[in-house]
């Protein structure tokens, strides 16, 4: 294991702080470290591993498609990348679809639809999209200027220009924005993620939607995280009830492999042309039956499920020792703890359970399908470790 981690050290980039274990397999919400060391994954691959390692079905389809064809230029059709789009479109009313290779990705397209809309609609300086403080839209430089968060946008300087952002659940502040700025797009997420696992109110999300309507300005979500089932619905904008214009998601539609999609509603499903956007891996066809067989089984069957296990997770440990808050949505779950956050996922690393963190909260994103006993196996481990 040393001699792996001296390798990686010496020629992987350094931008990530591992642990020092090596997963080696896995099946389910188990994973194994060289050592033969079991752990329950709270964490999904940061949400998307949807059905857990090793998930057979997802095995089959993406073994299917492998042995037709693993890729093709987007000069050609290939049937999982049209079946997909069709039934993303099916479960959500949206028109047409982009597909990409991550969530950054499917939010840039989502922002150049946002400008390429104004800048047809409107006057040439109507280009600006506003974001929320404390929000998170990607790593790239246009996403970087996106996010909400400074200390993401340091020794990156300069950004892409045009993007303004305003503090969540002030939707006096946002409107005022909108009023002093010629804004393109609104591009929000209904529970930010990466800012500390913290749902937006009803209210801010509705007046907000409202106000896009009024003005024409394309209301835009980003469900990367919260999305294909994480917070007990499909999309969480769904529980909110709001009509997007625009949804960026990828990270557990995926199961494992990189994909990203940018869904198109009525008003904008006809902006892009030919040559307006591109992707050569966007729409591969086994990333895409790997997605497919996620999407298909993310049911009201499954969506009850998750909503069943958030609501155990919340009663069991909200109000324990050494937890100050529990916050989220579905399985999309941030705990404040009394001591550090990276002392209590250590503890929990020790006892078996690896979990995340977001600022100084404790992040929780199991797989949909996370065994009950399994599930409060693990629990039960947090709970001793925010109380130690």
């Amino acid at each position: 294991m040393q001699d792996l981690q001296t390798r990686d050290r010496a020629y992987v980039a350094n931008t990530y702080n591992r642990f020092p274990i090596e997963i080696l397999t896995g099946k389910g919400s188990i994973v194994t470290d060289t050592q033969g060391k079991h752990y329950i994954d709270m964490g999904s691959g940061i949400g998307v591993t949807s059905f857990g390692i090793a998930d057979p079905e997802w095995i089959s389809a993406v073994n299917e498609q492998l042995s037709r064809v693993q890729h093709m230029s987007n000069l050609y059709y290939t049937e999982p990348c049209a079946v997909l789009a069709e039934e993303l479109c099916m479960r959500t009313g949206m028109k047409k679809v982009f597909f990409s290779n991550s969530g950054a990705e499917a939010n840039e397209c989502a922002i150049k639809v946002a400008r390429k809309y104004a800048a047809e609609k409107k006057e040439s300086d109507c280009f600006y999209i506003l974001t929320l403080e404390n929000s998170f839209h990607g790593r790239t430089l246009t996403t970087l200027a996106a996010t909400g968060q400074d200390k993401f946008h340091q020794l990156f300087q300069p950004l892409t220009p045009g993007f303004l952002h305003t503090p969540a659940n002030d939707f006096e502040a946002l409107k005022a924005m909108t009023e002093q700025y010629p804004v393109a797009g609104i591009l929000l997420e209904c529970v930010q993620g990466e800012g500390g696992v913290i749902p937006l109110e009803p209210e801010f999300l509705q007046k907000t939607a409202a106000l896009a309507k009024e003005k024409d300005i394309l209301l835009m979500v980003d469900e990367v995280q919260t999305g294909n089932g994480r917070t007990g619905s499909l999309y969480a904008y769904m529980q909110f009830g709001i009509a997007p214009d625009v949804v960026s998601t990828a990270k557990g539609l995926g199961g494992g492999l990189p994909i990203g999609a940018t869904l198109l509603g009525e008003k904008v499903e006809s902006v892009l042309g030919f040559g307006d956007h591109g992707s050569t891996f966007g729409g591969n066809p086994i990333a895409c039956a790997g997605a497919l067989s996620i999407l298909r089984r993310i049911d009201d069957a499954l969506l009850d499920e998750v909503r069943e296990k958030s609501a155990y997770v919340f009663s069991a440990l909200s109000g324990a020792d050494g937890v100050e808050s529990v916050s989220g949505l579905g399985l999309m779950i941030g705990i404040k703890t009394r001591k550090p956050a990276a002392d209590v996922i250590r503890l929990c690393m020790e006892k078996g359970v690896l979990c995340l963190s977001a600022k100084d909260k404790v992040r929780l994103l199991p797989a949909l399908n996370i065994p009950f006993d399994t599930l409060k196996q693990a629990v039960s481990i947090i709970r001793k470790s925010c109380a130690e």
